[in-house]
């Protein structure tokens, strides 16, 4: 009897040490990110580019109650009038209020950079790893398609493929998506490359994992923390680009109150009114910035080596 009540005694008292080491285990696991977020928490110009960012995103969902001026009004009237109380960035040529056409042109720019950053990121990341982990003829072949993408400058591919589709909105996006596909495509697969001789990928593999598993469950997850900063940083690239096709006339097309166009329809008043280039070419430059901030913030809190 002694001997049996050892035994559950002992029972009882390891399992609370098994449920601990666990625990512990679980914390090991979570322990990363958390410490990536507390050295993304420290970093000042992380937090004041988030700031900037969420700052434009509230200014973009609450443009209507922020605003009592439509985006599209024309009043000819009060054309070229200067920052005042009544319009707070001025008016432009054609007398539409500033401040409100930079509110609503945030939902144009941030919705470009969004859907155009994730289609590139789905397209090139599939594309990334398929050839990464694959290799031979399939790698030869996504590789040099990735090599021609960037031997254009992103800008010209770009125009080029606006000029096929023809000038929208729409179709900038998609010219956008396209210009960043290599970029997010050759970061997955050098990632790829590098993990798939790793032990625990040889293991699946003689444990006769398919390839889509292991691929998608063991490859992808520990690929995300190159994912999270390249998209970052794209965002503002995508957004400065989309204000480059504004620019040029091959993106939103009037009166949509799009950043880019909006510098277009203003170079003329430089001099007479350059409250009309000012706000919407700071705005451009703030957004970019956050988002570079930002993304600067999460590489020195996710990459290993800028830690140390």
């Amino acid at each position: 009897m002694k001997i049996k009540e050892k035994a559950i005694v002992t029972n009882q008292t390891n399992q609370p040490l098994n449920n601990r080491q666990q625990q512990n285990d679980d914390a090991d696991v979570i322990s990363p990110w958390k410490d990536s977020l507390r050295q993304l928490r420290r970093n000042r110009f992380a937090i004041a580019g988030i700031f900037i960012i969420v700052f434009f995103i509230l200014i973009a969902i609450f443009a209507p109650l922020i605003t009592s001026y439509p985006y599209d009004k024309i009043d000819p009237v009060n054309r070229l009038q200067p920052p005042s109380g009544e319009h707070w960035f001025g008016t432009d040529d054609v007398g539409r209020d500033i401040f409100t056409r930079i509110a609503y042109g945030a939902r144009i720019s941030l919705q470009v950079g969004f859907f155009a950053v994730t289609g590139a990121l789905v397209f090139g990341t599939l594309l990334g790893i398929i050839a990464g982990y694959y290799g031979r003829w399939v790698d030869m072949l996504i590789s040099r398609t990735f090599d021609i993408l960037l031997a254009f400058p992103s800008i010209l591919l770009a125009i080029a493929v606006v000029a096929i589709l023809g000038p929208s909105l729409e179709n900038a996006l998609i010219a956008i998506a396209i210009v960043n596909i290599p970029i997010f495509g050759r970061l997955i697969r050098s990632k790829v490359i590098s993990l798939r001789e790793e032990e625990f990928i040889m293991a699946a593999r003689a444990q006769g994992m398919k390839n889509g598993r292991i691929l998608f469950h063991h490859i992808l997850p520990n690929s995300v923390a190159p994912i999270i900063v390249q998209a970052t940083l794209s965002f503002g690239t995508a957004i400065l680009e989309a204000a480059a096709l504004g620019f040029l006339g091959l993106g939103a097309q009037p009166p949509a109150p799009e950043w880019g166009a909006m510098l277009a329809g203003s170079r003329d008043f430089i001099q007479l009114a350059p409250w009309t280039l000012i706000f919407p070419g700071v705005s451009i430059m703030l957004v970019v910035l956050g988002f570079n901030l930002v993304g600067d913030g999460l590489r020195d809190a996710l990459d290993p080596k800028m830690k140390n």
